[in-house]
């Protein structure tokens, strides 16, 4: 592997974080009609932080390259991405198919290999179905070290070449540090950074930028998307009862007796 870096981003388009779900008539799963999608949150820090490593080490990225699996439309974060620093992007139609985090993994893998990456940045989970396995599930199929939960990277630098990456993650109780060398993955957690927003100039500019198109039946038809889970059933939590102001302590313990509470 290079000791500058490739990185490579995957994207996810996903419900708006604003709008809250709705449940489609035959209860199995999320309404999307009519409804905005934008670029699931923690793929925009996984964005931010690509941009953040190459303005800092200018001379040690080769380049930063996004990649989206998913519907035509998902172009729009993929430019979004361009717009904001990435240099060069490919989208992998997938129609409107919702394809399970292994099958998205082995989809990487081969992306990972065509484009020679040696550090890939991805969100730990998507908005949509928070399944958190995607970046486990890719650093498995490469036999490549994986650091999740990133809330800080530095890179570690030797001369004119990458040394190692040092991240910071976060873990039940406080943070853990790690070290790793090249190659390896890295799944960010959200506070890592603040995304910017990209600016008029820079999105006139991502117009410009390549952006591959590969249809997923076609390029990558040797993998199986088929679904191993079936959903059966999907409902709106349980409705939490108002609450109720009291006046004095004489009368909450009056309602807890009428509740039954003591």
């Amino acid at each position: 592997m290079s000791t500058k870096l490739n990185i490579l981003v995957p994207v996810k388009r996903v419900i708006d974080f604003a709008i809250k779900p709705r449940i489609n008539k035959t209860g199995t799963g999320i309404d999307k009609t009519g409804v905005k999608f934008s670029i699931n949150p923690f793929c925009d820090i996984a964005v931010e932080e690509a941009v953040r490593i190459k303005e800092a080490h200018k001379a040690l990225v080769n380049k930063i390259h996004a990649v989206s699996i998913g519907p035509a439309k998902a172009q729009d974060i993929l430019r979004s991405s361009l717009a904001k620093g990435v240099d060069s992007a490919t989208l992998i139609d997938a129609k409107e198919l919702d394809i399970e985090p292994l099958s998205v993994a082995k989809i990487l893998k081969k992306v990972v290999e065509d484009k020679q990456s040696n550090l890939v940045i991805l969100g730990k989970q998507a908005i949509d179905d928070d399944s958190n396995h995607t970046g486990q599930m890719l650093a498995g199929l490469l036999n490549w070290p994986q650091v999740t939960n990133a809330a800080k990277v530095t890179v570690n630098t030797s001369g004119d070449a990458v040394d190692s990456i040092t991240v910071v993650r976060e873990v039940d109780g406080g943070e853990e540090t790690l070290e790793a060398k090249l190659p390896l993955i890295i799944t960010t957690d959200l506070r890592l950074n603040e995304p910017r927003f990209a600016s008029l100039p820079n999105i006139m500019k991502a117009k410009k930028k390549p952006l591959e198109k590969l249809a997923l039946e076609k390029d990558f038809k040797d993998i199986d998307v088929s679904p191993r889970l079936n959903v059966l059933k999907v409902e709106e939590p349980t409705q939490r009862q108002a609450g109720v102001r009291v006046n004095s302590v004489d009368e909450l313990i009056a309602k807890l007796k009428e509740l039954k509470a003591l």
